[in-house]
C-alpha cells in the first residue's frame, strides 16, 4: 500500500501546481486521493453534477464540452477537469468525457479548498485553467453558424501576383513607367531586398505633377516611407480595419525579415465583402458638400449590422464603427473651415468618451472639444465658436444626437489653450468635487482627430501626469458604485420599473470595466486609450494582476457582443437601439457567461476597493 502511495506522490509531484507544493504537503495528498477507471466513452462528470472533487488524469484521455457539445478543452495525463464547479461552488457546466481508457485521480474537495487557502499558487493555476475554459466558451459563443467569415482569409491568400518594385534611386518617370507596364496603381520600392517605402496613383498626382515636380526626381524624394504592413497571415480583416482607420488603399504584404511578399489593395478585400467600410469611408471622404457627408452617413449603420451578423467580434467592430464616425468628422470639420477661411491660430478638434477609445457602436452621441495654439481675440473666438455650432449640428444630421451634459465644443469652456487645460486638471487634481471627478473621466478619455496633433497630444499626456491620489480615490469610489447587475445568488438584477421593465442594463457593467481599465491605467502612468490596451498596460506595469486583466479583456468583449447584437436586431426592426438586454431573448448558455462576465467586474471591484486610500472605503 506505501509503494502505491507514493507512486500517487512521485506522479503528483511532477505535474503543475504540485511540484510546487512543500514536500511534507505532497506527501499527504496520497491518502486524500481515490483511484477511479473510466472506459473509453464513459461520461465522468456531466452538466449538473457537482462531482467528487478534482479529477486528474493519470492516463488516457479526457473531453471538456460545454452543454452545448462544443469542445472547449481535451484533458491529457496530468491535468485537471472539475474545478469549475469547486471554484464556483455550483454544479457544472461540462461534460467530461472519456475519450481513451482513462485513470483518473479524485482529490476530495476538502483537500482542494485547504490547499486553495493556505498555497496561492496553487489557488491561481486552477483559477486560470478555469478562466481559460470561459474563453473558449466565449470564443465559441462568437463562432459564425457558416463556419467562417470572408474576411477571415489570410492576406497571404490574396496575394495573386509577384510585387512590382523600383530602387529609390531610380526616377519617378521611370517608376511611373513600370506602373503602367505591369497595370498596378501602386509600386513598391525595394532597397537591399527590405521594404523601404511605396508609391501610388494618389502620390503621383498630387506629390509630382500638382506640385509641379520634376518627374526626373528620384523616386525616394516623393515615397511614403516605412508604409504599414502586414505579415502573411494576417487576416484579411486586419487589413480591412488598417486601411479604414489610415485611410489608405495599398498595404503591402512582407515576411518576416521585412521582404515583400506581394500588395493586398481595397479592390481585394471588395471581392471578398459586397458591404466594404473600406468603399463607404471612401465615398464619406470623397463628399464635396456637407449635405453629401449627410447622405452617406447612414450606411455605417448598416455596415455595423451586416458585420454583426458575420459575427465579427465586438472589440473589431468598435474599430470599424469609430472608423467610419471618423471619416464624418474629418469631412464635416474641414468643409466647414473651407466655408469659414482659414483658422485665426492652429488647433486641435478632439473627440472624447467611446470615441476616443475606439469604442462606438450603434448608439453614441457627441463628445468632442477644442484645443487653441494661442488665445484668440473676439473675432477668434467667434469664428471657433461658429466652427463648433456648425459641425455640432451637421453631425447631429448624420446620426450622432448632441452629449446631454454638454461636454461638446459648442460649450465655451471646452474651447480652451493647452494651458488652460492644464490648469482645469491641476484644479480637478487638487479639489476632486464632483462635477472634477465627472470631467476628468470624460476628458481624460480625449483623442486628436483635425488640426494639430500635437496640441491634443500634449494636454491628454498633462492629464496622465496630474491624476493625483486624491483624486484616484474618488474615481475608484465611483467606479465601484457602479454595479454590474448581479444579485447574491447570482441571480440577472433587472429593472423594476418603466418601460425597461424586465430587462438588464448592459450598459452598466461595461461602463464598470471602462472605468476600472482608465483607473488602472491612469495609476501606472500609461496614456493608453483603448479599454483593452489599458488594461494590458496596467498587467505590464504590474498595477494589475494579468490573469484580472484578461478576464476583465473577456468579460468586456462578451458583454459588448451582446449589446451589439442586441442593438443590431432593434436596428433591422427599425426600432431605436438601447442597452436594454432582455433576458427572455438570450439562450441559456448566454445568461450564463453573463452572469460570469458580471461576477468578474464585481471581483475587480473589490480588487480595486481593497487598494483603496485612507477615507475612501
Amino acid at each position: 500500500m506505501e509503494v502505491e502511495l507514493a507512486e500517487v506522490r512521485d506522479f503528483l509531484a511532477r505535474h503543475a501546481p504540485f511540484d510546487g507544493l512543500p514536500g511534507e504537503v505532497l506527501a499527504g495528498l496520497p491518502r486524500r486521493c481515490t483511484l477511479r477507471y473510466a472506459r473509453r466513452g464513459t461520461v465522468v462528470l456531466d452538466v449538473g453534477d457537482r462531482g467528487d472533487g478534482l479529477y486528474v488524469v493519470r492516463s488516457g484521455a479526457v473531453e471538456v464540452r460545454d452543454e452545448t457539445g462544443d469542445l472547449v478543452d481535451r484533458v491529457g495525463t496530468g491535468e485537471a477537469f472539475g474545478m469549475s464547479s469547486l471554484l464556483e461552488h455550483r454544479p457544472t457546466r461540462y461534460r467530461c468525457t472519456a475519450v481513451e481508457d482513462t485513470l483518473l485521480l479524485v482529490l476530495e474537495p476538502a483537500a482542494f479548498e485547504e490547499l486553495s487557502r493556505a498555497h496561492p499558487d496553487f489557488a491561481t493555476f486552477y483559477a486560470a485553467t478555469h478562466h481559460a475554459r470561459l474563453s473558449r466558451a466565449i470564443g465559441n459563443l462568437q463562432r459564425a453558424t457558416s463556419g467562417s467569415t470572408a474576411l477571415g482569409t489570410r492576406v497571404g491568400d490574396l496575394i495573386t501576383r509577384e510585387p512590382v518594385t523600383t530602387s529609390p534611386d531610380r526616377s519617378v518617370a521611370d517608376a511611373a513607367a513600370t506602373m503602367s507596364d505591369a497595370g498596378v496603381s501602386s509600386i513598391l520600392v525595394v532597397e537591399h531586398r527590405e521594404l523601404i517605402g511605396i508609391v501610388t496613383d494618389r502620390d503621383l498626382r498630387n506629390r509630382v505633377l500638382a506640385a509641379g515636380l520634376s518627374p526626373d526626381r528620384e523616386v525616394r524624394s516623393v515615397m511614403t516611407a516605412e508604409p504599414v504592413t502586414l505579415p502573411a497571415d494576417a487576416l484579411a480583416f486586419e487589413a480591412l480595419l488598417e486601411m479604414v482607420s489610415r485611410d489608405i488603399h495599398h498595404l503591402p504584404v512582407v515576411d518576416e525579415t521585412g521582404r515583400p511578399l506581394g500588395l493586398v489593395t481595397t479592390t481585394d478585400l471588395v471581392r471578398l465583402e459586397n458591404a466594404n467600410p473600406v468603399y463607404l469611408a471612401a465615398a464619406i471622404g470623397a463628399q464635396t458638400t456637407l449635405a453629401g457627408v449627410v447622405a452617406e452617413a447612414p450606411g455605417i449603420r448598416a455596415v455595423l449590422g451586416q458585420l454583426v451578423e458575420r459575427d465579427v467580434t465586438a472589440a473589431d467592430i468598435s474599430r470599424v464603427a469609430t472608423a467610419l464616425g471618423d471619416a464624418v468628422r474629418r469631412r464635416v470639420v474641414a468643409l466647414v473651415e473651407e466655408e469659414l477661411g482659414p483658422p485665426p491660430v492652429p488647433y486641435s478638434w478632439v473627440v472624447l468618451g467611446s470615441a476616443a477609445r475606439d469604442e462606438e457602436g450603434f448608439t453614441a452621441d457627441q463628445d468632442h472639444a477644442l484645443v487653441l495654439g494661442s488665445e484668440v481675440d473676439e473675432a477668434g473666438a467667434a469664428w471657433f465658436a461658429e466652427l463648433a455650432d456648425r459641425v455640432t449640428m451637421v453631425l447631429e444630421q448624420c446620426g450622432w444626437p448632441r452629449c446631454p451634459g454638454g461636454a461638446m465644443a459648442t460649450n465655451p469652456a471646452w474651447r480652451m489653450t493647452v494651458a488652460q487645460w492644464r490648469e482645469h486638471f491641476v484644479a480637478w487634481s487638487r479639489e476632486p468635487q464632483p462635477d472634477a471627478v465627472l470631467h476628468t473621466s470624460i476628458f481624460h478619455d480625449m483623442r486628436h482627430l483635425v488640426g494639430d496633433r500635437q496640441l491634443a497630444e500634449e494636454v491628454h499626456l498633462t492629464s496622465v501626469s496630474l491624476a493625483s491620489p486624491r483624486l484616484l480615490g474618488h474615481l475608484s469610489r465611483q467606479a465601484i458604485a457602479t454595479r454590474p447587475p448581479l444579485g447574491f445568488f447570482r441571480g440577472l438584477v433587472l429593472e423594476r420599473h418603466g418601460e425597461h421593465r424586465d430587462t438588464l442594463d448592459i450598459k452598466r457593467p461595461i461602463s464598470a470595466v471602462v472605468q476600472l481599465a482608465r483607473i488602472h491605467a491612469l495609476r501606472s502612468g500609461s496614456p493608453a486609450l483603448s479599454t483593452r490596451r489599458r488594461l494590458a498596460a496596467a498587467a505590464a506595469d504590474g498595477t494589475l494582476d494579468p490573469d484580472l486583466a484578461t478576464e476583465l479583456r473577456d468579460a468586456l468583449e462578451l458583454m459588448s457582443y451582446l449589446r451589439l447584437h442586441h442593438q443590431a436586431a432593434q436596428a433591422r426592426a427599425g426600432q431605436v437601439p438601447d442597452n436594454f438586454l432582455a433576458p427572455a431573448e438570450l439562450t441559456q448558455r448566454q445568461r450564463r457567461h453573463l452572469r460570469d462576465a458580471f461576477e468578474i467586474v464585481r471581483a475587480a471591484q473589490q480588487n480595486l476597493s481593497a487598494h483603496l486610500p485612507p477615507g475612501f472605503e
